[in-house]
Protein backbone atom coordinates (compact mmCIF):
# COMPACT_ATOMS: atom_id res chain seq x y z
CA UNK A 1 0.00 0.00 0.00
CA UNK A 2 1.30 3.29 -1.22
CA UNK A 3 0.83 6.31 1.20
CA UNK A 4 0.34 9.25 -1.43
CA UNK A 5 -2.16 6.60 -3.10
CA UNK A 6 -4.05 6.14 -0.10
CA UNK A 7 -4.06 9.90 0.80
CA UNK A 8 -5.31 10.57 -3.42
CA UNK A 9 -8.08 7.91 -2.42
CA UNK A 10 -9.29 9.40 0.76
CA UNK A 11 -9.35 13.50 -0.61
CA UNK A 12 -11.38 12.33 -3.63
CA UNK A 13 -14.37 11.19 -0.81
CA UNK A 14 -13.67 14.31 0.97
CA UNK A 15 -17.01 16.15 1.58
CA UNK A 16 -18.25 17.99 3.86
CA UNK A 17 -18.26 16.40 7.46
CA UNK A 18 -16.31 12.61 7.55
CA UNK A 19 -16.84 10.12 5.24
CA UNK A 20 -19.48 7.75 6.14
CA UNK A 21 -16.86 4.90 6.85
CA UNK A 22 -19.16 2.72 8.72
CA UNK A 23 -21.20 1.88 5.16
CA UNK A 24 -17.69 1.27 3.60
CA UNK A 25 -17.01 -2.37 3.55
CA UNK A 26 -13.69 -3.01 1.07
CA UNK A 27 -11.52 -5.74 0.55
CA UNK A 28 -8.37 -6.00 3.38
CA UNK A 29 -5.41 -4.44 1.26
CA UNK A 30 -2.72 -5.73 4.20
CA UNK A 31 -1.37 -3.76 7.43
CA UNK A 32 1.00 -0.37 6.90
CA UNK A 33 3.62 0.40 8.95
CA UNK A 34 1.42 3.53 10.39
CA UNK A 35 1.25 3.58 14.74
CA UNK A 36 -0.67 6.12 16.71
CA UNK A 37 1.28 6.15 19.80
CA UNK A 38 0.25 6.89 23.33
CA UNK A 39 0.96 10.25 22.96
CA UNK A 40 -1.41 10.61 19.77
CA UNK A 41 1.27 11.40 17.49
CA UNK A 42 0.82 9.47 14.16
CA UNK A 43 3.86 8.10 12.93
CA UNK A 44 4.71 6.04 9.18
CA UNK A 45 7.62 4.20 8.83
CA UNK A 46 8.93 4.53 11.98
CA UNK A 47 8.47 8.37 11.02
CA UNK A 48 6.45 11.30 13.02
CA UNK A 49 3.39 12.92 10.62
CA UNK A 50 3.84 16.01 10.97
CA UNK A 51 1.34 17.41 8.84
CA UNK A 52 -1.49 18.16 11.27
CA UNK A 53 -3.47 18.23 7.99
CA UNK A 54 -2.56 14.60 6.95
CA UNK A 55 -3.10 13.45 10.29
CA UNK A 56 -6.79 15.17 9.98
CA UNK A 57 -7.30 13.53 6.95
CA UNK A 58 -6.15 10.13 7.87
CA UNK A 59 -8.06 10.09 11.56
CA UNK A 60 -11.15 11.02 9.13
CA UNK A 61 -10.92 7.44 7.81
CA UNK A 62 -10.28 5.51 10.95
CA UNK A 63 -12.42 2.82 11.64
CA UNK A 64 -12.45 0.32 14.41
CA UNK A 65 -13.33 -3.63 13.87
CA UNK A 66 -13.58 -5.20 17.00
CA UNK A 67 -9.91 -5.02 18.25
CA UNK A 68 -8.46 -3.47 14.93
CA UNK A 69 -8.02 -0.25 13.81
CA UNK A 70 -8.09 0.46 9.76
CA UNK A 71 -7.98 3.06 7.45
CA UNK A 72 -11.23 2.53 5.09
CA UNK A 73 -11.50 4.37 1.28
CA UNK A 74 -14.28 2.98 -0.67
CA UNK A 75 -11.58 0.22 -2.33
CA UNK A 76 -9.43 -0.88 -0.21
CA UNK A 77 -8.90 -0.99 4.06
CA UNK A 78 -5.34 -1.07 5.04
CA UNK A 79 -4.88 -2.16 9.30
CA UNK A 80 -2.58 0.64 11.53
CA UNK A 81 -1.15 -0.34 15.15
CA UNK A 82 -3.06 2.00 17.86
CA UNK A 83 -0.96 1.76 21.09
CA UNK A 84 -4.24 2.71 23.21
CA UNK A 85 -6.83 4.48 21.43
CA UNK A 86 -6.79 6.93 18.56
CA UNK A 87 -7.38 9.99 20.25
CA UNK A 88 -6.39 12.47 23.07
CA UNK A 89 -7.84 15.39 24.67
CA UNK A 90 -5.97 18.24 24.58
CA UNK A 91 -7.84 21.35 25.43
CA UNK A 92 -11.12 21.76 27.10
CA UNK A 93 -13.82 24.08 27.94
CA UNK A 94 -16.70 24.91 29.81
CA UNK A 95 -19.61 27.24 28.89
CA UNK A 96 -23.20 27.67 29.97
CA UNK A 97 -22.91 24.62 31.66
CA UNK A 98 -21.48 22.34 29.32
CA UNK A 99 -17.74 21.19 29.06
CA UNK A 100 -16.37 21.35 25.54
CA UNK A 101 -13.38 18.93 24.56
CA UNK A 102 -10.71 18.97 21.49
CA UNK A 103 -8.81 16.50 20.54
CA UNK A 104 -5.03 16.38 19.02
CA UNK A 105 -6.61 16.34 15.59
CA UNK A 106 -8.99 19.19 16.44
CA UNK A 107 -12.15 16.65 16.70
CA UNK A 108 -14.52 18.74 18.89
CA UNK A 109 -17.32 17.18 21.01
CA UNK A 110 -19.74 17.73 23.86
CA UNK A 111 -19.83 15.72 26.86
CA UNK A 112 -23.23 14.38 26.66
CA UNK A 113 -24.79 11.26 25.70
CA UNK A 114 -23.45 10.82 22.27
CA UNK A 115 -19.90 11.61 23.60
CA UNK A 116 -20.16 9.51 27.02
CA UNK A 117 -16.92 8.83 29.46
CA UNK A 118 -15.97 5.51 30.40
CA UNK A 119 -13.62 4.82 33.03
CA UNK A 120 -10.86 2.24 31.90
CA UNK A 121 -7.84 0.96 33.10
CA UNK A 122 -4.71 2.23 30.87
CA UNK A 123 -2.28 0.52 29.21
CA UNK A 124 0.41 -0.80 31.50
CA UNK A 125 2.89 2.11 29.92
CA UNK A 126 0.61 4.79 31.55
CA UNK A 127 0.40 3.27 35.04
CA UNK A 128 0.84 0.38 37.50
CA UNK A 129 -1.41 -2.52 37.95
CA UNK A 130 -2.84 -1.01 41.14
CA UNK A 131 -3.77 2.55 39.16
CA UNK A 132 -7.63 3.16 39.20
CA UNK A 133 -9.41 3.58 36.07
CA UNK A 134 -8.85 6.46 34.17
CA UNK A 135 -11.73 8.28 31.81
CA UNK A 136 -12.10 7.42 28.36
CA UNK A 137 -14.38 9.84 26.14
CA UNK A 138 -16.02 8.50 23.17
CA UNK A 139 -15.21 10.62 20.16
CA UNK A 140 -17.69 9.22 17.17
CA UNK A 141 -18.62 5.59 16.15
CA UNK A 142 -16.54 3.50 18.31
CA UNK A 143 -13.97 5.54 18.22
CA UNK A 144 -12.02 6.85 21.72
CA UNK A 145 -10.28 9.38 23.30
CA UNK A 146 -8.00 9.29 25.98
CA UNK A 147 -7.61 13.03 28.52
CA UNK A 148 -4.32 13.84 28.49
CA UNK A 149 -2.43 13.80 31.67
CA UNK A 150 -2.69 17.91 32.42
CA UNK A 151 -5.84 17.99 31.29
CA UNK A 152 -7.34 15.29 33.39
CA UNK A 153 -5.70 17.00 36.54
CA UNK A 154 -7.35 20.57 35.32
CA UNK A 155 -10.89 18.00 35.31
CA UNK A 156 -10.43 16.81 38.86
CA UNK A 157 -10.12 20.66 39.69
CA UNK A 158 -13.47 20.96 38.43
CA UNK A 159 -15.42 17.74 39.02
CA UNK A 160 -17.91 17.77 42.48
CA UNK A 161 -17.33 15.07 44.44
CA UNK A 162 -20.38 12.68 45.65
CA UNK A 163 -20.02 9.85 48.37
CA UNK A 164 -21.30 6.29 47.59
CA UNK A 165 -22.60 3.84 50.23
CA UNK A 166 -19.44 1.49 49.64
CA UNK A 167 -17.82 4.30 51.43
CA UNK A 168 -15.79 5.46 47.44
CA UNK A 169 -16.08 8.85 46.13
CA UNK A 170 -16.76 9.58 42.86
CA UNK A 171 -15.86 12.85 40.82
CA UNK A 172 -17.69 13.90 38.34
CA UNK A 173 -18.33 16.97 36.00
CA UNK A 174 -21.99 17.93 35.54
CA UNK A 175 -22.44 18.91 31.95
CA UNK A 176 -26.08 19.79 30.53
CA UNK A 177 -27.98 18.69 33.56
CA UNK A 178 -25.88 15.38 34.09
CA UNK A 179 -23.28 14.38 35.68
CA UNK A 180 -20.63 12.08 34.14
CA UNK A 181 -18.03 10.31 36.32
CA UNK A 182 -14.16 10.98 35.77
CA UNK A 183 -13.32 8.83 38.54
CA UNK A 184 -13.48 7.37 41.70
CA UNK A 185 -11.27 7.68 45.21
CA UNK A 186 -11.68 5.40 48.48
CA UNK A 187 -12.94 7.94 51.37
CA UNK A 188 -9.58 7.95 53.25
CA UNK A 189 -8.16 9.69 50.17
CA UNK A 190 -10.39 12.40 49.82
Amino acid sequence: MDLNKLQTQITGHQGDGLPPVEKWDPPFCGHLNMQIKLDGRWFYENSPIGRLALVKLFSSVLKKEGEQYFLVTPVEKVGLTVEDVPFLITQWKHEDSVYHFTTQTGDELTLDDDHPIELRHPPGALSDPQATPIPYIRVRRNLWARFNQNVYYQLIEQAEQSKTDDGRIHLHLNSQGKNHCIGTLSSDLA
